[in-house]
C-alpha cells in the first residue's frame, strides 16, 4: 500500500474513533468537543510525522512512542472504547483494519519462521 494512502487511512480511522468516543461520552451530536478536537489534531500531527509509516502496521505495535505519555494514555482509553464500536459505525473500515492487522502478523510470523530456519541451517554446517 502507498505510504501516503496508508497515512491518510490511519488518520481517518483515528478521527472516526475519537468521534465515536466524543459522541458517547461528551454528548456531541455532530463534530467534536474542544478537548477531543485538540486530541484529534494532535493525533493527526503525530501520524503525519511518523518516521516508521512505511514499515509499521499501527501505532499500538510501534516500538517508537510518538505521543507524549499523557496523550498516549488518553488515546489508548479512546481506542479501547471506540475501536470495538467501529464495527457498528464503520464496518468496512473496521474489516479493512483487521485485514491489515492479520496480514502484518502473518508477514512477521513468516519472517521469524524463515530466519529461525536459516539460523538452523547455518548451525548444522
Amino acid at each position: 500500500m502507498d505510504v501516503e494512502k496508508k497515512r491518510q487511512r490511519e488518520q481517518e480511522t483515528v478521527a472516526k474513533i475519537i468521534e465515536i468516543y466524543c459522541h458517547d461520552h461528551h454528548g456531541k451530536r455532530s463534530g467534536l468537543c474542544p478537548k477531543c478536537e485538540e486530541l484529534a489534531h494532535y493525533a493527526e500531527a503525530r501520524i503525519a510525522a511518523c518516521p516508521r509509516m512505511e514499515v509499521k502496521s499501527f501505532c499500538s505495535v510501534c516500538p517508537i512512542h510518538c505521543y507524549a505519555p499523557a496523550r498516549r494514555q488518553e488515546i489508548q482509553t479512546i481506542m479501547r472504547y471506540g475501536g470495538p464500536r467501529m464495527l457498528l459505525h464503520h464496518p468496512l473500515m473496521t474489516l479493512h483494519h483487521m485485514m491489515l492487522s492479520w496480514q502484518m502478523r502473518l508477514e512477521r510470523f513468516a519472517f521469524f519462521r524463515h530466519s529461525r530456519q536459516s539460523d538452523r541451517s547455518v548451525k548444522v554446517k
